[in-house]
């Protein structure tokens, strides 16, 4: 351990219930480098930074900070020695200021009485050395998530952060917002700020990582300088395993149209939405955050209403007022948010795949036929290669991969004609997302037709037989998959 060295860990073990989380982890992070930290859900990244963020308490192991053995067993520890952590879930009161929220618990005041004029002033010096334009003023709750993420940037630095942790922090930024984020990272790194960075998109690491750190089932597996490493070999020190393909895309003869939109509105969100899928298609749809594509997703699963429009299955107009509506049709649709929108946390996995298909479940007197029940959920589990002790655990103790497969399964059980996936492989590792890729191409080679949403243009350009870009509320570009690159389809985009 030299003197170029910020934090060193040795030897860190920790378990849950008996569980390894974490198993004898060392490495050493140096002053003013940004080293990723990966793996897949399940190997230990978020146990390893809860231990350095105060949460956890190791159960065995040494963490030096600045050349100091250090004993973390609160948030505020790590606060005072400058360890800060940007959750993915961000950490922030949303009726509040920027101000209140970048200085909370330390505001200015004079005579018990809050300085806001001292409080916005010093909030305004931070946001000039992050290069950053955010009024002090403004509620956090009318901000984009960008924005959010670099008040969350700001708040570490008012607290005097010597290190850093980001946990999947461009998971929804669009690209553009992305490369902001970058550009401020950079600022803040060449000022001798460190950072430990997490993200699942692994492209994204040759752009701002000087070194990568990898972990496999809660073991240190490699260190390496990024300039030594190629996508294909992160891939394989992250799973222990060459993946021949991250998008398995197979050719599949196209069948008749099944879902046709046409001129569907709804004021504010989108307009003058037309277009035709077919069975056995795969049609992607790119654009930056708030470009619609979400808002169009909940309208046609029957969310929300359109102002005007038609949407026809099969050739016959469909009213969807509702989910039911659209489930009735053939309509099937994975959220973006699996935790908010997809899955109930503190329900089985069993509960939670049979959850839209309990009508079909049902034996006299309305009861649930319970071995019906089992036998189809043990026959999805198995055909999506869902990771779980049994079908009795909570879904909530599952790993990102696996809930997404769960709500994967859920949708699928339901025999669908048409699946609208938003965001499909968010916030899951390599390994998972090739699993879903598979089991998307294996939808449509039975039938199916899938509608994709995704911010992850590899995924749009590696999976879509055609590709929608929507900007404004707008389609503004129809690509085929042959002519498509992310250059044009940014370019559309913007």
């Amino acid at each position: 351990m030299g003197n170029d060295c910020l934090l060193a860990i040795a030897g860190i073990s920790k378990r849950f219930s008996g569980v390894k989380a974490l198993d004898n982890v060392s490495f050493e992070v140096e002053k003013g480098e940004v080293r990723a930290l990966i793996g897949e859900n399940g190997a230990g990244k978020s146990t390893l930074i809860k231990i350095l963020s105060g949460i956890h308490t190791a159960d065995s192991g040494t963490i030096f900070f600045d050349n100091t053995k250090v004993d973390l067993k609160t948030p505020r520890d790590a606060q005072d020695l400058g360890i800060a952590t940007v959750h993915q879930e961000l950490n922030l009161v949303p009726s509040l200021t920027v101000s209140e929220n970048v200085y909370m618990g330390r505001l200015p005041h004079k005579s018990g009485v809050i300085d806001y004029k001292q409080l916005h002033a010093e909030t305004e010096r931070v946001f000039q050395k992050l290069g950053v334009k955010i009024e002090p003023t403004a509620v956090v709750r009318t901000l984009g998530v960008a924005k959010r993420q670099f008040v969350e940037i700001a708040k570490a630095l008012s607290q005097g952060a010597k290190l850093v942790i980001m946990d999947e922090p461009t998971s929804s930024l669009s690209a553009g917002e992305a490369e902001n984020l970058f550009s401020v990272i950079k600022t803040l790194q060449s000022s001798g700020i460190t950072f430990i960075y997490i993200s699942h998109k692994l492209e994204e690491l040759f752009k701002i990582a000087d070194s990568v750190t990898v972990l496999r089932d809660g073991e240190f597996v490699a260190t390496r300088d990024i300039t030594d490493c190629t996508m294909d070999n992160l891939v394989e020190l992250m799973v222990g395993r060459e993946i021949t393909t991250l998008f398995p895309k197979v050719k599949v003869e196209l069948g008749e149209p099944v879902l046709h939109v046409d001129n569907l509105n709804r004021v504010g969100e989108f307009e003058n939405i037309s277009f035709t899928l077919n069975q056995g298609e795969i049609l992607g749809v790119s654009g930056l955050v708030g470009a619609g594509r979400t808002e169009l997703a909940r309208c046609l699963y029957g969310i929300s209403k359109p102002d005007s429009g038609h949407i026809y299955v099969n050739g016959q107009e469909c009213i969807i007022h509702k989910p039911l509506d659209a489930v009735n049709q053939g309509i099937c649709l994975v959220p973006e948010d699996r935790k908010l929108q997809g899955l109930v946390l503190k329900m089985s996995v069993q509960h939670n795949v049979s959850l839209a298909t309990l009508s079909r479940l049902k034996k006299l007197l309305g009861l649930i036929d319970s071995k019906k029940e089992t036998d189809a959920v043990n026959g999805a589990v198995s055909k999506l290669q869902i990771k779980t002790p049994s079908i009795k655990q909570l879904v909530g103790n599952l790993s990102g991969g696996n809930q997404q497969k769960v709500v994967l399964a859920k949708e699928v059980l339901a025999n669908p004609k048409v699946l609208i996936l938003d965001e499909p492989t968010r916030g899951v590792d390599v390994g998972a997302k090739a699993e879903i890729h598979r089991l998307i191409g294996a939808f449509v080679q039975k039938g199916g037709a899938v509608l994709m949403i995704s911010s992850e243009l590899p995924e749009i350009l590696g999976m879509s037989d055609r590709i929608l870009v929507m900007s404004k509320g707008r389609i503004v570009q129809e690509f085929g998959a042959d002519e498509a690159t992310q250059e044009k389809i940014l370019s559309c985009a913007l």
